[in-house]
């Protein structure tokens, strides 16, 4: 034991910097492929909602209903998993993950009646897809990486927009050229498929291959959890809860996340391919159009990681939402039949900023809650969804209403402004990276 001790004392910081390849970035390049393979219900309730609509008749009111619990779940699901990733591991909870949203897009083809398409698209899948989203980025940054936090955290959650740039315009075509069962399965075996590799590569911590986390200096140990691995997980997860709800910045993070929400997958991600048919556009086009804002989403959040390491987040958050908003009332105006250069560059744009608020938003976690930080982004998370899960459900209710979703969109622009006010409140020293837990009960 002594002179297993001693090796692994000898593989210290200075040892790890020595190393060419530090492991962080294989255990990252794993977690970008698991968030990829997961990402492809994301793409799916736009361009499936139609065919649905289609063959069991069912209005568009009980479809976005489907995909409003699934955001809920999505969301509610994350502060638990962050938790179950401490107390059980990060490599074991998201193969768990993976399976389950495997199985769920894959029950997804044999339903026939509304009640079913809910237990599918939104329990199953919610509960798979929350238990491996961004948090799951977050956790992967924090546990594994000291130098380059904010980029990783944007590489990986570039790993969504990835599956929905590789996913969408696949399962479009599917679609159009066979059935959307078809393009259900391929989902189901994009997340099943990422699950060996989890198991082969991901570990759960740098000490378990006796490295230090890449870039760390000596002493530069991670703030420890008060009882992260001796409590319950939803114990934990609710503890956490309690003490950072003390807090006015946890509140304005969960204002503004929720906000970023409903604008994001909520509305443009549920209801921007169907608007767009209903404006005489085909459906392909459409979901080509939204995987542009994939394409597009890949490069703002790498960007907006690399400017989180250097820049006040909340004055980035403020920017993000205010240049969102303003997107948003001109894109009534852009929807046409045809693709004019006017709806490029919406979606350009759009795609820039579509989840870059995920870096600064996380590294105010980090910084305002210290050993908290990944629970608590759990939280903000979750109210992420919840503006999600409202926005896919009210804009499918305005749609039924009027036959059109334009106020939606003038609504959404309206909360963007309210979120960038919002976000400019947010109160944190970007010059103390951590801080003891109990000290985020005082506003800082």
């Amino acid at each position: 034991m002594s002179n297993q001790s001693s090796r692994r004392s000898n593989i210290g910081p200075a040892a790890a910097a020595r190393r060419r390849f530090h492991p962080a970035w294989a255990v990252a390049a794993v977690a970008f492929l698991a968030l990829v393979g997961s990402a492809g219900f994301r793409a799916a309730p736009g361009v499936l909602m139609l065919p649905l609509e289609e063959e069991f008749g069912w209005s568009r009111s009980i479809l976005s209903l489907a995909v409003s619990i699934n955001l809920v779940l999505f969301g509610l699901t994350a502060p638990f998993a962050a938790a179950l990733m401490e107390r059980f591991g990060i490599r074991r909870v998201t193969a768990i993950a993976l399976l389950v949203i495997g199985a769920g897009s894959g029950l997804t083809v044999f339903v026939t009646e509304p009640w079913q398409i809910v237990l599918t698209w939104g329990v199953l899948i919610g509960l798979g897809t929350g238990s491996i989203a961004l948090v799951f980025a977050a956790t992967i940054a924090n546990t594994w990486f000291v130098k380059h936090r904010g980029l990783v955290v944007g590489i990986l959650t570039a790993g969504s927009a990835a599956g929905q740039l590789v996913f969408l315009p696949v399962i479009a075509v599917m679609v159009e050229s066979s059935n959307w069962r078809n393009a259900s399965l391929l989902i189901a075996a994009g997340a099943i498929a990422v699950v060996p590799m989890v198991l082969r590569w991901v570990r759960n911590s740098p000490r378990d291959l006796g490295v230090a986390p890449y870039g760390a200096e000596p002493g530069d140990d991670p703030p420890a959890v008060d009882t992260g691995t001796r409590v319950n997980a939803a114990v934990r997860a609710l503890q956490v809860l309690k003490r950072a709800s003390r807090s006015r910045t946890f509140w304005a993070l969960v204002a503004g996340f929720a906000i970023c929400g409903a604008t994001t997958n909520g509305l443009i991600g549920t209801h921007f391919i169907p608007s767009a048919h209903d404006h005489g556009m085909p459906t392909t086009t459409a979901a080509g159009l939204l995987a542009v804002v994939g394409l597009f989403d890949i490069v703002g959040t790498i960007l907006s990681g690399w400017l989180t390491d250097r820049y006040n987040p909340k004055i980035l958050l403020a920017v993000y939402y205010q240049f969102r908003g303003i997107s948003l009332i001109a894109l009534p105006a852009l929807l046409s039949a045809t693709v004019e250069p006017s709806i490029v560059i919406f979606v350009v744009i759009y795609g820039l900023d579509w989840v870059a608020t995920v870096p600064p938003t996380v590294a105010i976690c980090r910084d305002a809650f210290g050993a908290d930080g990944g629970i608590v982004f759990g939280w903000v998370f979750a109210s992420h969804q919840l503006g999600a899960a409202a926005a896919a459900f009210a804009a499918g209710a305005i749609r039924d209403a009027t036959g059109r979703y334009t106020i939606a969109w003038l609504g959404a622009a309206a909360l963007c402004t309210v979120a960038a006010v919002i976000s400019l409140s947010i109160r944190t020293d970007r010059n103390e990276r951590t801080i003891n837990p109990d000290d985020a009960l005082v506003d800082r």
